[in-house]
């Protein structure tokens, strides 16, 4: 049983928010504390200039809008949103919170994570507590 769970949350069509949530309550303590992590990525500075001007603020509202409803459905849970790069953001996170484990959900690795890596991997690989991966 764990008492301060990390839980990244993508919302890409390919990532199941359900298993993690699931895993989650199963293996808390009644006092522990859930964390729903959404890492915004940076807009490259190419585009930024097509997007509307509220898109980024309207963007983090409705994120943390899904996340509060999310954390709503599970006992001692919060939502938060950060920006960055996601895995090392992620793990960023983790230095300063200290989590005792991170649940990850990871879609079926393609030949694109093989050369590339892909969060989870990241998170997998460098992070300093217990990391159990959802597929």
């Amino acid at each position: 049983m764990y008492h301060n769970i990390l839980v990244p949350i993508a919302f890409d069509t390919d990532h199941d928010t359900t298993a993690p949530l699931k895993l989650a309550r199963m293996l808390a303590t009644p006092d522990a504390r859930i964390t729903l992590l959404h890492v915004i990525e940076h807009v490259p500075a190419y585009a930024i200039s097509y997007m509307p001007p509220d898109y980024a603020n309207e963007t983090r509202k409705a994120i943390e809008a899904q996340l509060n409803e999310m954390a709503a459905a599970l006992p001692n849970a919060v939502g938060e949103v950060i920006e960055g790069h996601s895995g090392r953001s992620i793990l960023d996170w983790t230095s300063e919170h200290n989590p005792d484990l991170i649940i990850i959900a990871s879609h079926r690795p393609g030949m694109q994570e093989v050369i590339m890596g892909s969060t989870a991997t990241q998170v997998v690989r460098h992070a300093s507590c217990a990391v159990h991966v959802v597929r």
